[in-house]
């Protein structure tokens, strides 16, 4: 028999999950966090690969983090630590000679470099930027609400009317771009301002990140828009490294959670979720032990939770196909390896603040579209899109002296292998593509092979039995608009509460998405909250 009863039990350790549970923790709320793993923080951990390497595992980056989640959390108190990159991105764009492009380092250096390709799209930056800014300010600003339920009655339709009155604000160009960035795709809205393909690549690769489409896909210049509403240190549109890894921003969060008087428990696998009078009453662990609570909040995919954990018959049947047409499979490989010495790029040689950069091979939308649609057909691009971090250049934490580390995630492969591979699973073919990912690396830098040390392989089914990434999803289900906002993930459904009374969705399958943000959490968070007051 279980020997307490808490106020609300948080199944999954993952940012959203930590975040959820310290909010609620601090409104005086008994809270369990029950994770999977043997450590905490989900796809935002750091572990060592090889001997004396460590790196961010599947997350490798921070933009998304929302300042308030880290000022009420005071992670920068629990040791958070966040430095930003010199440059934004490096895109070497030949393997034979000295072509490449560097973007960030303020407005006037970009144009100085997108200049010596086009001049007239070095004139058209500071449009293209100010469009992007109006456009993610509407965006920054519903973050933090909670979408209109379809049906909600009253409180819905007000809900609603502010999300309107939102955009309504906008002047007519402005409302244009809203609909340009959520409808068409990346290409579209690229070729439109831009007529080179190196800044068109620059900015087209933030549309296929975790995004298993061609950037030419419809849509996809969502995704760019996901990938450009963040800050860091108060600077917008800037990436940075979380110094220690991604797990220092899990790390903190659990010493926020600890501090608030959650209780943590690892090596905590869930089995299903307990119902009891058609409310969601506790979960059974795998270990057969029971943890009830008053309420019940899963940091999980929705297909996870509904089709695996819910006993299927206490779902409406509508609602069932629903979550299994919900579209999850973000057609990504994930690396991490150990360096001897630094890779020395044939178009920029040797060491500067590029390698400080996000490394971008894929030098024009035509190769991306080429990626995809290779993958799709054969299981894996023969000349797939790498981006290489070194965040041990500015970390010196994560290696020995004089060695580094590097994460390489790749695009694209086919979340599930086609029929054309013969029954192949992601088993078999795993490191003959993590060969092809260091060869297409090795093409930029020829001495990039040579200098492995050691490395980890997750392709995506490594990433869904490790992380619970259904299809190796990084965002838990596509960013497509038949899955944003009050569809998220389900229309009727948007606003963190499930159709089982007691049971709630704090994680990236809610609004607004995938990325290291914490918005879900904490949204999800005030929602519980507010459920409880109602009910007394």
């Amino acid at each position: 028999m279980p020997s307490r009863v808490y106020d609300a039990v948080v199944v999954g350790g993952g940012h959203n999950g930590l975040t959820c549970a310290a909010y609620l923790a601090a409104a005086g709320r008994s809270v369990c966090v029950l994770e999977r793993r043997g450590v905490v923080g989900g796809a935002a951990v750091t572990e060592e690969f090889h001997p004396g390497f460590r790196n961010s595992t599947a997350s490798y980056t921070v933009s998304l983090l929302h300042p308030k989640v880290i000022r009420d959390l005071e992670l920068a108190t629990h040791g958070l630590t966040v430095v930003e990159r010199p440059l934004a991105n490096f895109l070497p764009l030949s393997a034979r000679d000295g072509d490449y492009l560097k973007v960030g380092g303020g407005l006037e250096a970009t144009q100085r470099e997108v200049a010596r390709h086009s001049r007239r799209d070095a004139e058209a930056l500071p449009a293209y930027y100010a469009m992007l800014d109006r456009v993610a300010a509407v965006l920054r600003d519903l973050l933090l609400a909670t979408p209109p339920n379809v049906g909600g009655g009253i409180p819905a339709l007000l809900d609603a009317w502010k999300v309107a009155r939102r955009f309504r604000l906008l002047d007519l160009a402005g409302q244009r771009d809203v609909l340009d960035l959520f409808t068409k795709s990346a290409g579209d809205v690229l070729d439109r301002w831009f007529e080179s393909a190196p800044i068109k690549a620059a900015f087209g690769f933030d549309s296929i990140v975790g995004n298993y489409a061609s950037p030419y896909t419809p849509g996809s210049a969502y995704v760019l828009l996901h990938h450009v509403f963040g800050e860091v240190n108060g600077k917008p549109g800037q990436w940075g490294h979380a110094i220690g890894g991604m797990g220092a921003i899990t790390q903190a969060m659990a010493k926020a959670c600890a501090a608030r008087g959650v209780e943590i428990r690892t090596g905590a696998p869930v089995a299903r979720v307990l119902l009891k009078g058609g409310r969601a009453s506790g979960v059974a662990l795998e270990s057969g032990e029971v943890v009830e609570g008053g309420r019940i909040v899963a940091n999980v995919n929705p297909k996870l939770l509904f089709e695996r954990l819910v006993p299927p018959e206490h779902l409406p049947e509508d609602f069932r196909a629903r979550i299994a047409a919900y579209r999850c499979g973000s057609g990504t490989f994930r690396m991490n390896v150990a360096l001897s010495a630094l890779p020395d790029f044939t178009a920029l040689p040797g060491d500067g603040p590029h390698l400080c950069s996000g490394i971008i091979m894929a030098p024009s939308l035509a190769y991306m579209e080429r990626a995809y649609f290779d993958a799709k057909s054969t299981g894996w691009s023969r000349a797939p899109v790498v981006e290489v971090l070194i965040p041990s250049l500015v970390d010196d934490s994560l290696a020995p002296p004089g060695m580094h580390v590097a994460s390489l995630f790749c695009q694209h492969v086919h979340p599930d292998l086609p029929a054309v591979c013969r029954g192949r699973t992601w088993d078999d073919a795993r490191d003959a593509v993590a060969d092809l990912m260091i060869d297409t690396v090795a093409g930029f830098a020829p001495n990039f092979r040579d200098t492995i040390v050691g490395r980890r392989v997750l392709s995506p089914l490594d990433l869904e039995r490790e992380f619970g990434l259904v299809g190796g999803d990084i965002f838990h289900g596509a960013l497509s608009l038949d899955q944003l906002f009050s569809a998220r993930p389900v229309l009727g459904h948007g606003s963190y509460r499930t159709p089982i009374d007691g049971l709630y969705l704090c994680g990236s399958g809610t609004h607004p998405g995938g990325g290291v943000t914490g918005v879900p959490g904490h949204n999800a968070a005030r929602e519980v909250l507010r459920d409880a007051r109602r009910r007394g």
